[in-house]
């Protein structure tokens, strides 16, 4: 029979009646087909009797069309409802969630964490199963840490890799850390603090090989790919967002006070007759003020997003202090017939200044702001009779507000990212990128502390460091895309470059003026004092890498996903200068076969596996090359004048062998949609194993120095089963109820250490030199401890302790879970978050540092947790069980009331939203510190801590009001 052909005609709309370009417009059983215009038209010849048309974009739901009589067609395309139909962002492109194989996690604005929220990392928190996110510090633009899926090295370096529009950032810190003026350094701060959250619109967390492996050399870690805004079809859209918070200290410690103090004491000299809660006189009720304005536009060839803001956000602590002020401009157009060229420009700058206290987590018996803050008598007062501070007159500990006084940092932070993309249209499927990118900050640190009557730089010391860094990135790749019948191929072919520039110097200078006298040193270092030192350092890196990837899939059923990444980079050995880092992983949509696809309940259903290899060079540079030295101790003495000339040293043992540490990984994985989104969700079982681990460890006879980087033969294993089960429990017109929960397990285990073991979690405070609690060993979890046992207390009242130390596994929670729900009612909105962990440990380093039993014989105050009247005050700390507590806890993270007020006319305002927000509100747990969920920032010989609470910074409960509006 022959069939006569016609042409048909049309558009294609999305709901607010704007045109869709690029929408694939296919004859069913026939395979013609073509795309729609800018405009949303499109022209077709269909070929049979009764033809019908499909209409798909990704984005939008696909839609079948019967054509009968007519020759021109306006076909409206809905927004996905179905979850496998979402866009997720993934490495150098974007896929459905239906066409994925790996273990991919994307939140988008409306998930984030509330609150006044610095730093992207922490919009994350408790959102997605097997990321773990810690502060190290509740200090405003405090550092964070993230990991996924366990530790993955014995090293300092877990952290993931972070992608901002298409840019790698550096894990190095761009801002100076804090110089030991008499409390032990400090880590620099956050470098995320300088994004807006207000300008993101999108994280995605790649966790397994197979999504993570087309970053190859920094992939192991994980992958965070942060998207910001673009502006969107329709109106233009103004928003003005302000909101005003006060924080106050989440928990405080169970100190004693000035009654409990009285009684328990035996010398009544240490009543000094006055009656102080230290906490409450250095803990604040602190404000946060953050004001956004953002403009954007989507035209059919283009669209921009334009945003500024400033953020203020008081600390907790007296004197402390975060300010940001940042701007934005995001802009795409097209050009040439068809839109084939397309040229993007993503730029981000701002500038943050951070005003710091006096916390470290290295401090020794001086202690720092926080410990002499618990320790402090509490009979004492804070000013004398003469309204001066009161002076303690002791050794080692201080009026914590007098230290508050003396003591001024400021650290500014300039830094700006920005990228330039380019995509051209060859031919029809193949496109070519072009991605520039650079990354530049500048940051400065000043660090005084005035002359003072303590045992501290008592003349006065002024610190000044700058750094400097510069991250820049070439990219070209080509993106090829085909469809034939049922048959999709997607290809990936590209190079990159990104060459790192790092440097930074500083001085200091002793003996400087007195405070209120003459010119703060940081304007004016020439105006009194001596120079003592100058330090400086400048480095640079370099990564060249080449990569591909692949994606097949059958009839939308059979995935097929394999990438190569060939990385070279300058930190490692010249027989080692590239590293090698396939994947491959294989999909199954079950739910498509035909003997499913009849099932009302059963919408979706893919089963996924993968494996692959992804690598971690986060390691010193130079480390390969030897290091030399000249100093007048080696010299010698040469010809008649008796001259000293300096004599060469070797500081670093070269090795030209070193290479990457390569994290394997298999992932197991099931997504399933079950009864219209009342149920759905993800399984997930990995295995991911560290070999090749990167450490410095005692060198061979005859070596030139004691020390060398090697690889070691050993494994550090993470494995675990993650979770998220989701449900639309409510979705009508006027209400709906969304509520999800996630979880992860985690069993980590090092093998075959080739030396017998490994220490780490130095102890801070008074005798504690070398110190160690934590032990890396052979069948043994990273971060285990290595303590004596506590046993209680003997007649005379003195601790008793097991005769050997044992280890104790336990600073890695085995299970960490989140709970989120969402609810919509006419004109208002609900949310809230909750977070917990379990089977973890703390090393309460606090309690033993500042409040042991020992403090009521020298005039300082105790914990409640550790006084008992037969326990004698002449007990020594030691590094016991008596200090290891459960790091249990549930808390509720978040909440917020929305509600948008009705608008009568929308001629000037389109919507006002008002909501308030709490944030860390309500903790259970067992713990006695500041906080259960804590870091350990501090390194032993470059190897991490875990589970060690160094006095850290106390965490922070807010509320806050405030209000949108869009013009």
């Amino acid at each position: 029979m022959n069939i006569q052909k016609r042409q048909i005609t049309g558009i294609v709309k999305s709901v607010d009646g704007k045109g869709l370009a690029a929408v694939t417009v296919t004859e069913k059983g026939m395979g013609n087909k073509t795309s729609t215009q800018a405009d949303g038209s499109f022209r077709i010849e269909v070929q049979s009797q009764n033809p019908v048309l499909q209409f798909t974009i990704v984005g939008y739901q696909a839609k079948d069309v019967a054509v009968n009589n007519n020759n021109v067609l306006t076909v409206q395309l809905d927004t996905v409802i179905n979850a496998m139909d979402e866009v997720v962002v993934v490495g150098y492109g974007k896929q459905t969630k239906q066409d994925l194989t790996g273990s991919v996690n994307q939140l988008d604005e409306k998930s984030f964490r509330q609150g006044a929220v610095i730093s992207a990392d922490n919009l994350i928190q408790g959102k997605v199963p097997g990321v773990r996110v810690v502060g190290n510090s509740g200090e405003p633009g405090g550092g964070v840490d993230v990991t996924i899926r366990g530790v993955g090295s014995i090293r300092s370096g877990s952290t993931p890799l972070f992608v901002v529009d298409g840019v790698p950032l550096s894990n190095e810190n761009v801002s100076p850390g804090g110089q030991d003026i008499g409390f032990g350094s400090s880590r620099p701060k956050n470098p995320l603090n300088f994004l807006n959250t207000s300008d993101i619109e999108s994280i995605t967390v790649l966790k397994d090989a197979s999504a993570a492996a087309i970053y190859g050399a920094r992939g192991s870690n994980g992958v965070v790919i942060i998207t910001t805004k673009k502006g969107k079809k329709g109106e233009a859209n103004l928003t003005a967002d302000s909101y005003l918070g006060f924080s106050s200290v989440a928990h405080k410690v169970d100190v004693m006070s000035a009654e409990q103090y009285r009684s328990a004491i035996k010398d009544k000299a240490f009543d000094h007759g006055s009656n102080t809660d230290w906490q409450d006189v250095v803990y604040r009720t602190a404000k946060t003020r953050n004001n956004s304005l953002s403009f954007s536009k989507a035209s059919s060839t283009g669209n921009y997003y334009v945003s500024a803001a400033q953020m203020d956000q008081q600390g907790i602590v007296q004197n402390s202090d975060f300010r940001r002020t940042s701007a934005r401009v995001n802009a795409s157009e097209s050009f040439l017939d068809d839109k084939r060229l397309t040229v993007g420009f993503n730029l981000t700058a701002s500038e943050t200044k951070d005003i710091g206290v006096p916390t470290s987590d290295n401090t020794g018996a001086f202690g720092q702001l926080i410990t002499h803050t618990l320790m402090a008598n509490p009979t004492r007062s804070v000013f004398d009779d003469k309204g001066n501070f009161t002076n303690f007159n002791m050794n080692a500990h201080y009026n914590p507000m007098y230290l508050l006084d003396i003591y001024r940092d400021n650290t500014r932070t300039l830094r700006a990212l920005g990228n330039l993309d380019i995509s051209f249209r060859i031919i029809d499927g193949l496109v070519y990128k072009f991605n520039l990118g650079i990354d530049r900050a500048m940051g400065e640190r000043n660090t005084t502390i005035f002359p003072n009557i303590t045992d501290l730089n008592p003349r006065g010391r002024f610190m000044k460091y700058n750094q400097n860094s510069k991250n820049t990135l070439l990219e070209h790749y080509l993106n090829y895309s085909k469809l034939i019948d049922k048959h999709k191929i997607e290809a990936l072919a590209g190079f990159s470059y990104q060459k790192f520039d790092n440097g930074g110097n500083g001085y200091t200078i002793d003996g400087i003026a007195n405070k209120g006298e003459g010119v703060l040193p940081e304007n004016n270092p020439g105006y009194a004092g001596r120079p003592t030192t100058a330090t400086g350092f400048s480095q640079v890196n370099e990564l060249q890498s080449y990569f591909t990837r692949v994606n097949y899939s059958y009839d939308n059923r059979y995935l097929l996903t394999a990438s190569l990444r060939a990385d070279g980079s300058t930190r490692f050995g010249k027989n080692n200068k590239y590293g090698y880092f396939p994947s491959f992983a294989l999909g199954w949509n079950i739910a498509k076969e035909n003997f499913l696809k009849e099932t009302n309940w059963l919408n979706d259903l893919k089963f996924r596996a993968s494996w692959g290899n992804t690598g971690n060079q986060e390691v010193q540079n130079k480390i390969t090359k030897a290091s030399y030295s000249l100093a007048a101790g080696n010299g010698y003495y040469m010809n008649d004048d008796l001259a000293l000339v300096n004599g060469v040293s070797v500081n670093r043992t070269p090795n030209p062998n070193l290479k990457w540490e390569v994290v394997t990984q298999t992932n197991f994985g099931v997504d399933f949609d079950l009864w219209k989104g009342k149920l759905y969700g993800t399984l997930e079982y990995y295995n991911k194993t560290t070999t090749d681990a990167i450490l410095n460890i005692p060198s061979q006879v005859l070596s030139p120095t004691a020390d060398i980087w090697v690889n070691i033969d050993g494994k550090l294993v993470n494995k675990g089963f993650e979770f998220l089960l989701g449900s639309k429990l409510i979705n009508k017109e006027g209400f709906s109820w969304t509520v999800d929960v996630n979880g992860a397990t985690l069993q980590n285990k090092i093998e075959d250490l080739p030396v017998s073991e490994i220490l780490s979690g130095a102890i801070a405070g008074p005798g504690q030199s070398g110190v160690n609690v934590n032990i890396y060993k052979s069948g043994y979890a990273a971060g285990s401890f290595y303590l004596w046992d506590y046993e209680g207390v003997d007649d005379k009242g003195n601790y008793q302790y097991s005769d050997q130390r044992r280890i104790i596994e336990g600073a890695l929670p085995k299970f960490t879970y989140g709970l989120n729900s969402q609810m919509y009612y006419k004109a208002f909105d609900f949310s809230f978050s909750f977070i917990g962990q379990l089977g973890g440990y703390n090393f309460n380093n606090m309690a033993m540092n500042a409040l042991n039993i020992n403090n009521l014989a020298s005039d300082r105050n105790v914990s409640n947790r550790y006084y008992a009247p037969n326990i004698s005050p002449s007990n020594n700390p030691q590094i016991s069980t008596l200090y290891l507590e459960k790091s249990d806890f549930i808390r509720l993270n978040s909440v917020r009331l929305g509600y948008t007020i009705p608008l009568v006319s929308k001629k000037w305002v389109q919507s006002v939203g008002l909501y308030v927000t709490g944030q860390n509100l309500w903790t259970v747990t067992k713990y006695s510190g500041y906080d259960p969920l804590i870091n350990s920032p501090r390194v032993s010989n470059g190897n991490q801590s875990l589970g060690v609470d160094y006095t850290a910074y106390p965490s922070a409960k807010t509320f806050l009001f405030g209000a949108t509006i869009k013009f």
